[in-house]
């Protein structure tokens, strides 16, 4: 472990960034940058929930099947994954915070046009738009607050943050209850639409760049010493400011290195982003085949519909698990604690298939399990990818991680809808929709054995700020 007397030498009073933010305790300034990055992640939970209760009333007023709400419903989806696919790379080249603020703007203005909207199609393209700001927004939210952590908090500072998304989730449920029935469905997205728009006027004048960011592409000594005086008193004395971190380029000039969608596709990392592609894909095949199918497949088990919909909530309650996976991850094997959350979680999915007419007891008990061990899993993946690459690709792998896994929420929605189709019986259901976490704990152990965490084989010192 780096000591003190090394995170700013007497020569040429040199600062070795992450050992500044390790050896500090964590400052009200990046208390700051976590509140922002929460809220950013709770709008698009706020968002998510939203669309499904303005449903019925886009049924009654526009006189629709529910049949033609699937494009409107998926549109956002779409949006997600072409937003993060995009943004990553961008962020990789232009900084994080840049390209954070325009997704949040983008977001906010298109949930308010889409308040506007008066017939179905137009409502779907705005909320395709909806999704790319949402999808630009959440892999930069993770990549900036991971990049002011310390290494002993990483994970668990990450996973603190996504549970913003539940909480978010759930404020979309309660002003929808309050909201719809008073001033109609436009309220709930003109909200969801101001309050994004009001959060980046605040980002655009208090939320700093990465301060990895900066030193990677050599940003000027007084911007970085700047930031990270509110962090760390000694980064005042500082002349010029490093960063040793794993880096895939033999050159010790991490310019001559390869970044963005270079780096994630490169030799040392292919075998981890393919493992982290396949891992979070699976387990959206799971939370979304569950969560938009589990109220219509206990209804068809003979729950009575209210009580189906409630039992079928408390999956997503879970969310609050991942605190306690960042700890363990902060502590042991990353790659080793998820792949036995989502090992577990298909034993839970399994079950919820057998209890199935045994009372509801056992069945509130077997979906709350199912749902806490799932989503402290698939939350976790944020995380974990964050620490996978270095920052000269940490922004692109973390959003085409997530990119890529949002066609597995889609596929999950089908996936279900198929096996209802072919009349399966219920039990045999769950087991098929169990089948992902599987191969999501088996995409991780190859991670494990054949990527480990970030690639150590050479490690590069950037500097900046000269």
């Amino acid at each position: 472990m780096t000591t003190y007397s090394e995170t700013i030498s007497d020569a040429g009073k040199v600062a070795n960034v992450q050992t500044l933010l390790n050896e500090s305790p964590f400052s009200g300034f990046q208390w700051m940058i976590f509140v922002l990055c929460f809220l950013i992640v709770l709008l698009d939970g706020f968002d998510t929930a939203a669309i499904g209760f303005i449903a019925p009333s886009l049924l009654s007023e526009w006189g629709l099947e529910k049949s033609h709400l699937g494009p409107v419903l998926s549109a956002a989806l779409f949006g997600l994954a072409f937003g993060a696919l995009s943004a990553g790379p961008l962020a990789d080249r232009f900084g994080r915070k840049s390209v954070l603020t325009v997704a949040v703007v983008v977001m906010g203005g298109a949930s308010i046009f889409s308040a506007t909207a008066n017939h179905l199609e137009s409502l779907t393209i705005w909320r395709f738009i909806t999704g790319l700001g949402l999808g630009a927004a959440m892999p930069n939210a993770v990549t900036l607050m991971n990049e002011y952590c310390p290494d002993s908090k990483r994970s668990f500072i990450t996973n603190c943050m996504f549970c913003g998304f539940p909480i978010g989730s759930a404020f979309g449920g309660f002003f929808a209850a309050w909201m719809i029935p008073h001033f109609g469905w436009r309220s709930l997205l003109v909200l969801g639409g101001v309050v994004p728009l009001l959060l980046a006027v605040l980002m655009f004048f208090v939320l700093p760049e990465s301060v990895r960011f900066m030193v990677l592409k050599q940003y000027p000594a007084d911007r970085i010493r700047k930031v990270l005086a509110r962090i760390a008193a000694s980064a005042q004395h500082a002349q010029r400011f490093v960063l040793q971190e794993a880096a895939a380029a033999e050159s010790s000039n991490v310019n001559a290195g390869p970044q963005g969608l270079r780096l994630v596709f490169s030799r040392p990392f292919i075998v981890g982003t393919l493992a982290l592609w396949v891992t979070y894909f699976m387990g959206l095949v799971i939370v979304y085949g569950l969560v938009n199918w589990m109220p219509v497949l206990f209804k068809d088990a003979g729950v009575p519909p209210g009580q189906a919909a409630v039992i079928a909530a408390l999956f997503q309650l879970g969310g609050i698990g991942a605190i306690f996976f960042g700890l363990l991850m902060d502590r042991w094997n990353a790659n080793l604690i998820i792949a036995t959350g989502y090992f577990l979680t298909s034993i839970a999915v399994a079950i919820i298939g057998q209890v199935l007419g045994g009372g509801v007891g056992v069945l509130v008990a077997a979906v709350f399990i199912a749902g806490l061990l799932m989503n402290a899993a698939q939350s976790s993946m944020q995380a974990l990818a964050a620490e996978y690459y270095p920052t000269a690709g940490r922004a692109s792998g973390v959003a085409w991680m997530l990119g890529i896994g949002r066609f597995g929420g889609i596929a999950g929605s089908f996936l279900v809808a198929e096996l209802s189709r072919r009349h399966l019986e219920l039990s045999h259901v769950f087991m098929v929709v169990a089948v992902p976490g599987v191969i999501a704990a088996l995409a991780l152990l190859v991670k494990n054995r054949y990527a480990g965490g970030a690639p150590r084989a050479h490690l590069s010192r950037i500097g900046g700020g000269h």
